[in-house]
């Protein structure tokens, strides 16, 4: 027990560094773990490094598990062809993606969760969903997919929502400040590290979904089933440790 708390203390404190460390010869085996821009869980620092409180989980668990992590950004849907693939083996990420069925594993451990919303202006009034979508503007940020029925919204001719995608969730809710769309569809940590930066009011909203976060394993890359149960073990042992998991 003492060398567990040891271990899981060692870890905690060099998660953060590890995650932009350069990799150095070890006989651990090395795991290429995939992610794309969705701060402030996981992203990419000005220097292009990677940052968020769930890779520094990930690398936390996967160095207690016995392994290394190599941590690279991607877009969604290179991300998704290379967990298809194996040349992504993990990915911390929400289950139930249509594109990653029958390629992926999923840990027991759930990681946190995310919730997604329908943001609007004071102005507006609260929508009746789907109906008072029909014709509207709809904001969205670029790269990210969504689940039922949210797609189905989407897809629909008889709503023909006009949709409007950027590049950021301060300018997505820029342009619902200057109208240029009626709705923001984003999630809510990233949109209230968002609205303090730019100094606004808390937005009306409504909450379409509450989605899990899991560790996300590839089936084509070697030995899958074993990161996998290594990781949920590892989680594991750095709770009864005492070691704070918690993703804000």
């Amino acid at each position: 027990m003492l060398k567990a708390i040891c271990l899981a203390l060692a870890a905690a404190l060099g998660s953060s560094a590890s995650l932009a460390a350069p990799q150095v010869a070890t006989d651990k085996p090395l795991v290429q773990v995939g992610f794309y821009e969705f701060p402030p869980y996981s992203y990419s620092d000005e220097q292009g490094r990677p940052r968020g409180a769930i890779l520094e989980l990930t690398a936390r668990l996967l160095e207690h598990a016995g392994y290394q992590a190599q941590i690279r950004s991607y877009p969604s849907a290179r991300l998704y062809s290379a967990l298809q693939d194996g040349s992504v083996q993990l990915w911390p990420g929400a289950p139930g993606k249509a594109e990653l069925a029958g390629h992926t594993l999923e840990s027991a451990t759930r990681l946190g969760e995310i919730v997604l919303n329908l943001y609007f202006r004071r102005d507006t009034l609260m929508p009746r969903l789907p109906e008072d979508l029909q014709g509207r503007g709809l904001i969205m940020i670029t790269g990210y997919t969504y689940w039922q029925p949210v797609n189905q919204w989407l897809n629909d001719p008889h709503l023909a929502i006009e949709q409007h995608r950027t590049s950021s969730h301060t300018s997505a809710l820029q342009m619902l400040q200057r109208r240029r769309a009626d709705y923001l569809l984003d999630y809510q940590t990233p949109v209230e590290q968002a609205r303090q930066q730019l100094g606004l009011r808390e937005l009306p909203f409504i909450q379409l979904q509450r989605i899990p976060l899991h560790l996300i394993v590839s089936r084509h890359a070697p030995g899958a089933e074993a990161l996998r149960d290594a990781l949920d073990r590892a989680y594991q042992e750095l709770l009864a440790a005492g070691v704070d998991l918690h993703l804000p």
